[in-house]
């Protein structure tokens, strides 16, 4: 018969990571290249990454090379979720008690004694007021290996259940009914207005007949018809600028439509497509008539990168190489190219980030983040309207 023989500083370690995770809300991170050290992150607490290091340090050199290694490994943490500041926890469970701890702006050194765990460090106890409660004090060897195992492993189908629930391939219905939708009221236009919207090349009789199918003008709108705001945003001018804003929402509407469902998504399209109009013709020159979908595609632009932030841990390098890029380069276009309405863009992509944010992402956004989303949206739909109706 074998026994499990643990010593007093792998007990340390085995309730720290305990607590982390299933108090903290912490995950586990793979970090290559280290030996005898746990990284868990949490986007959301009070230290974004703690870092439990049990190696040796007893000199002044190994202190300033264990410094550098931390730091070079945040600075990776934070190109890969795209963060720009990452406080940083670094728990040190054996370092000599006559080398002097210093930290930096957001790191933040702390030594524990590797044979006591009783935590009076005012850092930690501030941001973890009850980690001395919460600690698992009475359970050694092979019990408190069941525990902690028992433990995390609940608290990771927990989380589990979320993430699957997320990211799970789901039914697409909203995305292609709305495609579906701009490509019949296409064809009703081209109906009344003959093939000049197949190629496009009366500019004057185009904006006549999306005027009276409901496209955007501000004294349209000023005298009172408000449906135009939402009525714009499924007409198009011509077959390109149809084909190319349902490939766009094809691509991010299938994506939105999974992750945040069908019911949020119908909203982000829509709440981001009247954010679009009001912006657009807030600036728009009174002759002007605008439509097309792009105001709610940008919207969902904004939804996703809302989305990809708070998921960074999974998608940090899709939002910083794919997302970010895609969003900007559209950006560009539209200052570069005339007849593109960039403000509708701009008005689009703002409203999709506010809407996303007040009715938030499952498992991720707490209360206070959905009720200033409420908040700024409410603002910001606000400021528009002033700006058409009584400026």
């Amino acid at each position: 018969m074998s026994t499990i023989v643990m010593n007093t500083k792998d007990e340390i370690i085995m309730k720290l990571v305990h607590y982390f995770i299933t108090e903290g809300n912490y995950n586990p991170i793979v970090v290559n290249g280290v030996k005898d050290e746990i990284w868990l992150e949490n986007s959301e607490g009070p230290y974004r990454i703690v870092r439990i290091n049990s190696n040796n340090i007893f000199n002044k050199e190994q202190l300033e090379y264990d410094n550098y290694k931390i730091e070079s490994i945040v600075r990776q943490i934070k190109k890969k979720t795209f963060s720009f500041n990452v406080n940083t926890l670094n728990i040190l469970l054996d370092v000599n008690e006559d080398l002097k701890l210093e930290g930096t702006k957001h790191i933040m050194p702390v030594s524990l004694d590797g044979t006591d765990l009783n935590i009076t460090n005012e850092g930690i106890l501030e941001a973890f007021p009850n980690i001395n409660e919460k600690l698992l004090k009475d359970t050694n060897g092979v019990e408190l290996i069941l525990n902690v195992t028992k433990d995390i492993n609940q608290k990771t189908e927990r989380d589990n259940i979320v993430y699957e629930k997320t990211f799970r391939p789901k039914k697409i219905v909203v995305t292609y009914l709305l495609i579906a939708l701009c490509v019949i009221v296409f064809g009703l236009t081209c109906l009344k207005g003959g093939s000049e919207f197949l190629f496009g090349s009366d500019n004057h009789y185009i904006a006549t007949v999306l005027s009276q199918m409901g496209g955007d003008n501000v004294n349209l709108v000023k005298n009172g018809e408000i449906w135009r705001l939402f009525t714009s945003m499924f007409l198009h001018a011509s077959l390109v600028h149809l084909l190319v804003n349902m490939y766009s929402l094809n691509i991010l509407g299938r994506q939105i439509e999974t992750f945040l469902g069908k019911t949020k998504f119908i909203i982000i399209y829509l709440v981001s497509g009247l954010c679009g109009s009001l912006l657009s013709i807030a600036t728009m020159d009174s002759n002007i008539i605008a439509v097309g979908a792009s105001g709610a595609i940008f919207g969902l632009a904004g939804s996703l990168l809302y989305f990809g932030y708070h998921y960074r841990t999974y998608l940090g390098d899709a939002l910083r190489r794919q997302i970010i890029p895609v969003i900007v380069i559209n950006l560009l276009i539209g200052c570069m190219i005339s007849g593109i309405d960039n403000f509708c863009h701009v008005g689009g992509l703002v409203g999709g980030i506010l809407i996303t944010m007040a009715l938030g992402i499952d498992g991720k956004s707490k209360n206070f983040e959905k009720v200033n989303g409420i908040i700024c949206l409410l603002i910001y739909v606000v400021a528009l309207v002033y700006l058409i109706f009584f400026k």
